[in-house]
C-alpha cells in the first residue's frame, strides 16, 4: 500500500531560547510589539510536513511517496531522502525559488514562534493527484493554498481516502474552505488549538465534525489525544518521552502513525497509541528527522508503553 504525501518539504532553522517567552512579551503592549530573543543554539535540519510525515512513515515499515515542489537548494535534502530510501519521484524542482524555511524559536516552556517562507511551496498546485500510481491513502498536509484545495478535490474526485491536517496552514482558509475540506477528506486530525479554531470557524462541534467523516483525531500534547469516531471517542493515552527534548515535528510523527494504522487496517486503539508512541520518541530527539529506531524496539516500548504486545511488529 502507498501512501500519497502532499505538502510542504523545508529547511528547519532551530533555536532555543533559554528562557520564557512570557517574561519578555507584556500583554498590554502587544500592539506595539518589538522583542529580540537571545539565542545560544541554533541548527539547521531537514523539515516541512510531507518530509517529516513521510521519514516517519518509512521508519515504521510504511510506504511513503512524498509530492512536494521544492527549490534550486535542495541538493542536500535530496542525498537525506536517498540515505533514507525515500521516492524523489514526485518531487518537482523550481529553480527560480527556494525550498521552504522555517525558523522556529522555542522556548524553556515548549513554546514556540516560527516564521515561515513558503518558497517553492506556493507552487504546489502544479503537481496533480493523478500524476502518481498505485496510491492507496493520501494526506493533505500544510501546503500552498491552492495546492490543499486542489489535491483534496482531486483526492475526493479518485475515491482515494485521505486525512486532512490543515496545521500551520488554518489561517489560509475561512469556515467555507474549511466545511468543504471535512466534507471531501475520510479524517480529519487536528491539535488542541487548531480544533477550537476548525469548530469555530465552521460553527461545528467535535462529534458534528466526526459525524461527516471516518475519524475525527484531536492531538493534546502531554494530554494524549482523543479519536472521534460517529458512535464514540477513543481516549488515547500519551506515551512517555524519554527526554523532552524538542516538540518540532512531533505532529507530523503523530499523523506518520495514524497513516500506518489506518494502511494496515488497525483499530483506532492500536492506531492512536502507535500515533503516540512515535511522537514520543520523536520529541526525545533534536530534530525533526533525527531519530531512529528497529521495530522491535518500537514493539517494546508500545508494551512498556501501554501494556500490550505489538504482534505486526513483531512478526
Amino acid at each position: 500500500m502507498t501512501a500519497l504525501i502532499c505538502g510542504s518539504y523545508a529547511y528547519d532553522t532551530v533555536m532555543t531560547f533559554p528562557d520564557q517567552f512570557k517574561n519578555h512579551i507584556l500583554p498590554d503592549k502587544v500592539h506595539m510589539l518589538n522583542v529580540s530573543f537571545l539565542v545560544p543554539t541554533m541548527r539547521r535540519e531537514f523539515g516541512g510536513c510531507a518530509g517529516n510525515i513521510a521519514y516517519n512513515l518509512k521508519l515504521l515499515g510504511g510506504n511513503p511517496t512524498p509530492m512536494a515542489v521544492v527549490g534550486n537548494d535542495f541538493g542536500p535534502y535530496s542525498d537525506w531522502m536517498n540515505a533514507c530510501g525515500i521516492t524523489q519521484d514526485h518531487i518537482k524542482i523550481v529553480n527560480s525559488e527556494y525550498t521552504g524555511q522555517a525558523y522556529i524559536t522555542t522556548d524553556l516552556d515548549d513554546n514556540q514562534i516560527t516564521a515561515f517562507h513558503p518558497g517553492a511551496m506556493s507552487l504546489a498546485h502544479e503537481q496533480t493527484v493523478s500524476e502518481a500510481s498505485n496510491v492507496t491513502i493520501g494526506i493533505i498536509s500544510p501546503d500552498g493554498r491552492d495546492g490543499m484545495i486542489q489535491h483534496a478535490a482531486q483526492f475526493h474526485e479518485a475515491n482515494i481516502p485521505f486525512i486532512f491536517d490543515p496545521g500551520q496552514g488554518m489561517p489560509m482558509f475561512n469556515g467555507d474552505d474549511l466545511l468543504t475540506f471535512i466534507e471531501q477528506a475520510t479524517y480529519v486530525t487536528v491539535n488542541d488549538y487548531e480544533a477550537e479554531l476548525l469548530q469555530e470557524r465552521t460553527g461545528l462541534s467535535a462529534h458534528e465534525i466526526a459525524e461527516k467523516v471516518e475519524a475525527y483525531i484531536v492531538t493534546l500534547g502531554g494530554k494524549g489525544s482523543h479519536i472521534y469516531t460517529k458512535n464514540h471517542r477513543h481516549e488515547i493515552p500519551a506515551a512517555k518521552a524519554a527526554s523532552l527534548s524538542d516538540p518540532t515535528g512531533c505532529g507530523d510523527s503523530y499523523r506518520a502513525g495514524l497513516l500506518y494504522g489506518i494502511m494496515n487496517d488497525l483499530d483506532w486503539e492500536t492506531t492512536g497509541r502507535i500515533a503516540s508512541l512515535i511522537g514520543a520518541i520523536k520529541m526525545a530527539s533534536h530534530g525533526p528527522q533525527n531519530h531512529k529506531f528497529t521495530r522491535s524496539e518500537f514493539a517494546e516500548l508500545y508494551e512498556k508503553n501501554f501494556g500490550d504486545k505489538l504482534e505486526s511488529f513483531l512478526e
